[in-house]
Order: C-alpha cells, then sequence, then structure tokens
C-alpha cells in the first residue's frame, strides 16, 4: 500500500487554502456539510443520472467548490498516474536549458484538473528546469477563470516562475478553434481526461464523432508525443472508450502505448459485461476522507479507464506472446489463485494451484491489477480452459504498478 500522497505539498495545499480547511481537527462543519452535499449531487450526476451532463454543471459555483475539493485532486492524481508512465526521454529530447517547452493541450479543462496535475508532475528534479506551456480549452467561462487563478497561486506557493497557462473559451464540439492552434507547434502531451464521455452525447453516432475529434487533434500532436484519454470507470463510458480506440486503430491514425499491449480488437468488447479498468493505490487528503465520513463513499482507491496513444508507434514495453498486462485484481480461492491477463493473443484468465507454487513462479502471489508480466511455460488443456502456472512455468513482473 502507498504511503505518501500522489499529489504534493503544494498541491494539497492550495487546495485545501482555497476551501478553506485547516487541518483534521480544524474546520468548519458547515462547510464539510455544504461540501458534501456539492459532491453527492456531482456523484449522482455522474453516475446514475448522465443525461443531465447537458447542462454546464460547472458554470454553479457551489458545485465548481464541490468538484475542486473533491473531485480534482482525485481526477490530478489519476492523471499523473498515467504521466508517471511515460517514457522520460520524450521530456529530454531538448537540453535542459533549451529555450523550447513542454507543450501541453489539456481539452475539456473544466478547473484545470489534467493542467494542474502535468504542473505537479514536472516538479520532479528531472523536469523542474523544463519551461511548461499549457492550453486549457472548455466551454465554461467560470472554469477557465478558476483554473487560471489555480495555477497562478501553484506557481506563488512552488516559486515557479517558467510555466504558463492559456485559457480557450471554445464549443468542444465545434471544430473552429482548433484552427487557432498552430499546427507547426504541436503539442508534446495531449490531454482528454474525463470529457470524450460527454461529448456529442445526443448524436445519432457518438462515438464516430467522438473519433473525427481526435483524428483531428492527432494532426496537433508532435510525432514523439501522446495522447492520454482518461475516463470514469463505468462500464458503458469505458466500453465507449474501447470502441473509440478500435476505430481509431482501424483507420491506422496511431498506435497504443498503454495499457494495451497489441493493436488488435478490444477482447473486453466481445462480451456485453466485460470491461477493462485500472485501480491504483493511494491515500487521499484528510477532506476526501472526511467527505466520504459524511456521505457513505470509499475512495481509498483510483479507479479509472484510459488510453495513452502515439503516432511513432512506441510502446510501454516491447511487445511478445509472453507479455502480459493483468486486467484484473489476484482472486485467491481454495488452493487456487488466478489473475485476468490480456496480450495479442486475447483475454485470458490464468490460475496457479497452490501444489504447482515453486520459486520460478513464486511472483504470482505479488500479481496486481495494470502490472506487466511475463509467463513462460502456461499450460492449456483446451479452448476456453485455464491457462495453468506449473512449477516449470517461468513468471516474471516485468512493470509493476507504481504506489
Amino acid at each position: 500500500m502507498p504511503t505518501e500522497h500522489i499529489l504534493s505539498s503544494y498541491f494539497l495545499r492550495l487546495l485545501a487554502d482555497r476551501i478553506g480547511w485547516q487541518s483534521v481537527n480544524e474546520y468548519d462543519r458547515g462547510l464539510l456539510q455544504d461540501l458534501s452535499r456539492g459532491v453527492t449531487d456531482l456523484s449522482r450526476l455522474f453516475t446514475r443520472n448522465r443525461q443531465g451532463l447537458e447542462r454546464q454543471y460547472l458554470a454553479e459555483e457551489r458545485l465548481r467548490l464541490a468538484y475542486l475539493s473533491y473531485f480534482l485532486p482525485v481526477n490530478a492524481a489519476k492523471v499523473k498516474t498515467v504521466l508517471d508512465e511515460l517514457p522520460e526521454s520524450d521530456l529530454h529530447d531538448q537540453p535542459i536549458q533549451a529555450n523550447d517547452p513542454l507543450r501541453v493541450l489539456d481539452i475539456g479543462s473544466g478547473l484545470g484538473t489534467a493542467s494542474l496535475a502535468v504542473l505537479d508532475w514536472m516538479q520532479q528534479p528531472s523536469r523542474r528546469q523544463r519551461r511548461i506551456e499549457v492550453t486549457a480549452v472548455d466551454s465554461v467561462r467560470a472554469a477557465l477563470d478558476d483554473a487560471q487563478n489555480l495555477w497562478n497561486r501553484y506557481c506563488r506557493l512552488s516559486a515557479i516562475d517558467h510555466a504558463r497557462l492559456q485559457s480557450v473559451h471554445a464549443n468542444l464540439e465545434r471544430h473552429a478553434w482548433i484552427k487557432c492552434v498552430d499546427p507547426s507547434n504541436p503539442y508534446q502531451v495531449i490531454i482528454i481526461a474525463n470529457t470524450l464521455n460527454e461529448l456529442y452525447r445526443t448524436a445519432h453516432n457518438p462515438v464516430q464523432r467522438q473519433v473525427q475529434l481526435i483524428q483531428v487533434l492527432l494532426e496537433r500532436l508532435d510525432d514523439h508525443g501522446s495522447m492520454i484519454i482518461l475516463e470514469p470507470a463505468l462500464r458503458q463510458t469505458t466500453r465507449s472508450l474501447h470502441r473509440v480506440r478500435d476505430h481509431l486503430l482501424a483507420l491506422n491514425a496511431c498506435t497504443v502505448y498503454s495499457p494495451c499491449l497489441h493493436e488488435h480488437s478490444c477482447p473486453a468488447l466481445v462480451k456485453e459485461d466485460d470491461w477493462c479498468h485500472e485501480e491504483r493505490p493511494w491515500v487521499p487528503p484528510s477532506w476526501i476522507s472526511a467527505i466520504d465520513q459524511e456521505v457513505g463513499f470509499i475512495k481509498d482507491a483510483l479507479k479509472f479507464s484510459y488510453v495513452v496513444l502515439r503516432k511513432d508507434g512506441a510502446r510501454i514495453v516491447p511487445r511478445n506472446q509472453d507479455v502480459f498486462r493483468l486486467v484484473s485484481e489476484l482472486r485467491t480461492l481454495k488452493g487456487d489463485t488466478r489473475a485476468w491477463v490480456c496480450n495479442e493473443t486475447g483475454r485470458a484468465e490464468v490460475g496457479r494451484l497452490d501444489r504447482d507454487e515453486a520459486e520460478s513462479n513464486a511472483s504470482v502471489g505479488e500479481w496486481h491489477r495494470g502490472a506487466i508480466v511475463r509467463i513462460s511455460g502456461i499450460e492449456k488443456k483446451g479452448s476456453g480452459s485455464i491457462g495453468r502456472v506449473k512449477p516449470t512455468t517461468s513468471v516474471q513482473i516485468i512493470r509493476p504498478v507504481s504506489s
């Protein structure tokens, strides 16, 4: 389990000051109740009453404050965990004193969740000196104003003088605003976080329209850049993301860097009940724990779906039929340990009987959702049967999920 916050002390202080949260033992009870009511309303909107997403909920001040207190830090932490997967070489393609900044495009930025996550992520010593230019695009002017204010406060708190945020107020479903983005000066990172599922909801074919938007945005992505699409861990929104991925790959518009270890059709779409999402551990800020206790939620893990797209064919790990991504939690049964894995050969269940545990396959006990593993010598007796890890099977975790 993690022992540290994913978000920096600057980030946490920024939000605590903005919402008026002093400490675990020092806060206004009325404030907590007001925030909790807003969080409950937003949660209902994001899950059960999704038809209400047609309205501009961030235009309402009380919902903006509720979002800022609860969903912004949660979603920023998700963005940072995905940023951690990007190759470090992307950030160091220029000398650290070079004038060229890291250029980021944040689509559907809202209160600047992904923009602030990038700013926070860039404070690691190996990245801190590089200039940052972020363009945040959203349809709600009040949200963009709050994003700019939070950005400026973060820069003052952390003594950053080489970071710039530019806001673009635009209707994301219309592509006219993209013409204002200079195609000769592409972005190294484009982020679409918790936004795609809210676009083109009333269109005859929402997935097709979403694919068309992404195709246009890919033209603004650097040849060695990354496009991050992050969505809520809901079956409906996640399966739509899987379909968007498949359409883009069929058009040869891009390749998948992560999480998929293949460019074939998503096997999670074969069965109606399947879907593929992430669950990452984290330590929530104290006020989120207090809100959880008030409303009966549990935010002890980060749950989301995502895909990172590239145009240069870069991959998180080299492809191999023996290399798999774990797409489920480890399940411990009587005398058996199992998990679902996925790669170019498809989605399959793999298990190890307790009696077959050996030094060569001992790492099965450390498997966790999202980890990438190498399994050499799986025994499978027939189509649809569980792949068995035997005493002679070699198992190695080659990329764990960082915590």
